[in-house]
């Protein structure tokens, strides 16, 4: 959600302040894009990795304070559940080995975060929904000690003014109820940033919500809640519920949620802070003294503090994120769509497939989205997340198609283009392509690995808690896996 807050109450004045300041903010922005230097020269990329922490026996471990105090390095950092955190890998260029640096990297830092964090017992995990999660680690009891959260999850109660439904039907059911926005923390999701200039972003947002479905169904990893099986990604309905701040009324009224496919493809990045503005009232009105457009005028760079963190209550699978970095603003392309895991070397092929195929579809001569209606890419979306690896998508020039097969003849080679464009050399694509490709040809992903080995246990029609027990048993299994680094699809 961006920058932190202090507890505190709002009134109803600081409401009317704050929305008058985020319309002055948008103002501002609009004319930065028309007028301002942004940072466009050399676009880098860059990702974020959110973790589980267990305990020995596979457990969620509710221990991120004492975990971070281990850890001590500022990359990490606390998320929502005292049994989360979440690693900010530095941004850096494609070209030259880029690829090759996320994975050392990741592992270098994970490696070295695991040892430290094993010593308050709690231990690493990359999936999508940690599996051994009960109710009893979603309430507002383990929400994290970070003031934030607490205020985020008092205005989103407050706003739908009832506890929150989750009502989750695939190969089971799951209906409950929660009155925090806990369940939320049972999302864990990899990030991906890509860096664009004002003029390319709208291309780059329509091109990485056109691939929503494909990426979501190729790298599903979240098949467990609460101990049943639902989708293959049951962290993308998870999140659309958890986070809902509508009452039942007024979803049938048409008002928009906050966790946000869109609704049409768009022409500027203006397009989609506008409709945020327009659409969502402000969840965490806090407002700073600085004046925008003054700061414009006298030749700097405003901070748009209230709309950044309006922005950020605004959960779009794909974000537009306005930043600043060394007094220059840029923009950048949040890619909210991916789970966790399960290994590092999946999670940067996952990375390259995104990164080559978005830039592809960006610079074609012929958009796809002109091929292509938004709702279909919606519909993709949701298929891919329900049905993982196995689902069926609809595809301009090919109608319903299997997703594996679209992916190995069509989008693979779109994804060497543009990772070639991107600068990186054969042999990297073919290291983190070939993954991509594998698990097409395998039709195993992290979901399907975990559900497979769920029936070798032999847990179907076994009572919740004799289901724990398997869940726990294939979660040690799968934390070697993560350790091993091998590709899902060899487990």
């Amino acid at each position: 959600m961006g920058l932190d807050v202090d507890p505190q109450e709002f009134s109803r004045a600081d409401r009317t302040r704050h929305r008058e300041k985020v319309h002055r903010c948008l103002d501002v922005f609009e004319r930065m894009l028309n007028e301002a230097v942004f940072d466009t020269d050399d676009p880098k990329t860059g990702l974020e990795v959110e973790l589980n922490l267990v305990d020995e026996a596979g457990d969620p471990a509710l221990r991120n304070a004492e975990a971070l105090a281990a850890i001590a390095d500022p990359d990490f950092q606390t998320e929502l559940g005292r049994f989360n955190i979440e690693m900010n890998v530095e941004p850096g260029f494609l070209r030259g080995g880029g690829l090759l640096r996320y994975e050392e990297g990741l592992r270098r830092s994970l490696n070295q975060a695991e040892v430290q964090s094993a010593s308050v017992d709690a231990h690493l995990v990359m999936i999508g929904i940690l599996p051994t999660l009960t109710p009893d680690h979603l309430t507002e009891e383990t929400i994290s000690a970070n003031p934030r959260y607490k205020l985020l999850d008092e205005q989103i109660l407050r706003a739908r003014g009832e506890d929150i439904l989750i009502d989750i039907v695939g190969d089971e059911r799951l209906r409950t109820t929660a009155d925090s926005i806990m369940p939320e923390a049972a999302c864990t999701s990899t990030q991906l940033h890509l860096q664009t200039s004002p003029e390319h972003f709208a291309a780059y947002w329509n091109a990485s919500q056109a691939i929503a479905g494909v990426q979501v169904a190729v790298g599903a990893n979240s098949p467990y809640l609460l101990g049943r099986r639902l989708w293959s990604e049951t962290r993308i309905p998870l999140f659309e519920q958890a986070t809902d701040t509508r009452s039942e009324e007024l979803k049938s009224q048409g008002v928009r949620p906050r966790v946000w496919f869109g609704e049409r493809w768009v022409t500027s990045v203006f397009d989609l802070f506008e409709e945020n503005v327009r659409y969502f009232p402000a969840l965490l009105p806090v407002t700073d003294d600085e004046d925008p457009l003054t700061v414009l005028e006298a030749g700097g760079t405003p901070t748009l503090s209230e709309l950044r963190l309006h922005n950020g209550t605004v959960y779009r699978w794909n974000r537009p994120v306005y930043d600043i970095f060394r007094g220059v603003p840029h923009l950048r392309v949040e890619n909210r769509v991916l789970p966790a895991g399960p290994t590092v070397v999946d999670t940067v092929a996952n990375a390259a497939f995104y990164f080559g195929l978005t830039r592809a579809l960006a610079e074609s001569d012929r958009p796809l989205w002109s091929q292509m209606s938004f709702g279909v890419a919606e519909e993709n979306f949701h298929a891919g997340s329900r049905d993982g690896i196995g689902a069926l998508l609809y595809w301009p020039g090919v109608g319903g198609v299997p997703v594996a097969e679209l992916v190995l003849r069509r989008l693979l080679p779109l994804a060497v283009q543009g990772l070639e464009s991107w600068g990186v050399d054969g042999a990297e694509i073919d290291r983190y392509l070939g993954i991509i490709e594998q698990r097409c040809l395998t039709g195993r992903n992290g979901a399907e690995w975990f559900s497979q080995r769920m029936k070798e246990v032999g847990t179907d029609g076994a009572g919740l808690e004799q289901r724990l027990g398997a869940l726990r048993t294939v979660l040690g299994e799968y934390r070697e896996g993560m350790h091993s680094n091998r590709p899902v699809h060899t487990w």
